[in-house]
């Protein structure tokens, strides 16, 4: 190779140099670049975390606020008077359990069967991706069309009347979906060396199911359940076709009977009783009420899910 001089032999070699220096540092600023990209989005998710969390203690704090004075023994434990402007919510308490239990009975054991075949039966294919979206479409309906639905089917064609039943079995087929794709997920994620071994060992496909996949899967398909039991207890456009009534003194007798509910109650309250600012601390009262009814449910689900994955050491 012939060698440069003078000049153009120093500019060649000041741009070997910086060459070499980009090369050199060209894999730093690549890691920090990423590094920041990185910062970024997790601060993102980090904000979105916050705000959320931030909505609702607002949302908490002004029902707090503004309903913790009307609670009181008298307010749990009676039934409304003076056309709902006093008394309490005892009816509507206990109409909303009804309710929510109503429809987890109703949507467990049906959505775990459905979640069963479409995982452990059904053969991969055309019609099993239908069936798929169309149970992801049903979670997207809204709450009032699966009124409608309960009102021509349950209440009108099945004649179960506005009650306890029909209410329970409309809220309890709108949590189907949930409880449906939750429990499909928590059975995908038990490990198939389980079903292997249990079926190696000479045990049946069902036994291999409900002995050894179903227990391993619990803990997922809880969480379908409190998802379903916070979606039915705070649900009014379904029970309001189906269900609850304006006003009744006394608590139901059987499950044909109608029956108030918190959601329903709050709604009157705001929209068609006949002193609405007056009723504004009940309002607020009975919304709290609801909250906590909610809250208390999935904590009961969730201490028991934690000790079954303690149980399980999952």
């Amino acid at each position: 190779m012939k060698h440069l001089a003078g000049p153009q032999s120093e500019l060649a070699l000041n741009g070997d140099e910086i060459l070499a220096n980009t090369e050199n540092r060209s894999p730093d600023s690549k890691l920090k670049l990423r590094k920041f990209i990185e910062w970024l989005f997790f601060s993102t998710f980090r904000g979105a975390t916050l705000l959320n969390a931030f909505a609702l203690f607002i949302i908490v704090y002004f029902m707090v606020a503004n309903g913790f004075e009307a609670i009181n023994i008298s307010f749990l434990t009676e039934a409304p008077r003076d056309s709902m402007t006093k008394g309490g919510i005892l009816p509507c308490i206990v109409g909303t359990v009804y309710l929510a239990l109503g429809a987890m009975a109703f949507a467990f054991p049906v959505g775990i069967a459905s979640a069963i075949y479409l995982n452990e039966y059904a053969k991969p294919g055309k019609m099993l991706r239908l069936i798929r979206i169309g149970i992801n479409n049903l979670a997207g309906v809204p709450s009032v069309v699966f009124g409608l639905f309960g009102l021509a089917f349950f209440v009108t064609y099945f004649k179960c009347g506005v009650s306890i039943l029909a209410g329970a079995l409309t809220l309890g087929a709108m949590s189907l979906p949930v409880i449906i794709g939750t429990t499909e997920e928590a059975l995908k994620s038990v490990p198939n060396t389980y079903r292997e071994a249990s079926l190696g060992l000479g045990a049946t496909k069902f036994q291999t199911i409900f002995k050894v996949v179903l227990p391993c899967a619990l803990p997922g398909i809880l969480t379908g359940g409190i998802l379903g039991i916070s979606r039915a207890a705070g649900e009014t456009a379904p029970i309001m076709f189906t269900a609850a009534v304006f006003f009744t003194p006394s608590l139901p007798s059987s499950i044909f009977d109608e029956i108030m509910a918190l959601p329903y109650h709050i709604y009157v309250l705001a929209t068609a009783g006949t002193e609405i600012e007056a009723t504004r601390p009940l309002q607020y009262g009975t919304a709290l009420v609801l909250i906590t009814l909610v809250l208390g449910l999935n904590l009961i689900t969730i201490i028991y899910r934690s000790r079954l994955r303690k149980k399980l050491n999952i």
